[in-house]
């Protein structure tokens, strides 16, 4: 897959959202939830964990102009809700903007975030 290929960029989203401070997680989509859920069961009692990069999702714009991502997050608790969304849409913008840029995408290219906050993890041991 080349550097600019999807999967390659939702890998470069899913590291700049949780960089941002009062990112928890990311949560997957319903259809990364169920293709889990029909998985053979596994052997090992190890728990399936996620890849982060399922609570990505990019899609190229239908122009081809640009790219559509939309981020799924789960915000640690204590942090303002609004600030965090808006920290997590310029940073993921800004990562796939300069990575694209950085991979040889020479002419403009829009990049559209779409940040969703699934729910507020409570910190561990309140109730």
């Amino acid at each position: 897959m080349t550097a600019t290929g999807t999967p390659t960029l939702l890998g470069v989203a899913a590291g700049a959202a949780l960089a941002v401070p009062g990112v928890a997680g990311l949560q997957p989509r319903l259809a990364h939830c169920l293709a889990a859920a029909a998985a053979p069961t596994r052997t090992d009692s190890a728990p399936h964990r996620m890849p982060p990069e399922a609570g990505i999702r990019a899609d190229r714009a239908p122009d081809g102009s640009g790219w559509r991502i939309e981020v799924r997050c789960v915000l640690a608790e204590g942090h303002r809700t609004l600030d965090t969304a808006q920290n997590v849409h310029d940073r993921v913008r800004t990562a796939v903007t300069s990575h694209l840029a950085a991979h040889g995408v020479a002419e403009p290219v829009t990049v559209t975030v779409a940040v969703t906050v699934t729910r507020i993890a409570a910190r561990p041991g309140t109730a």
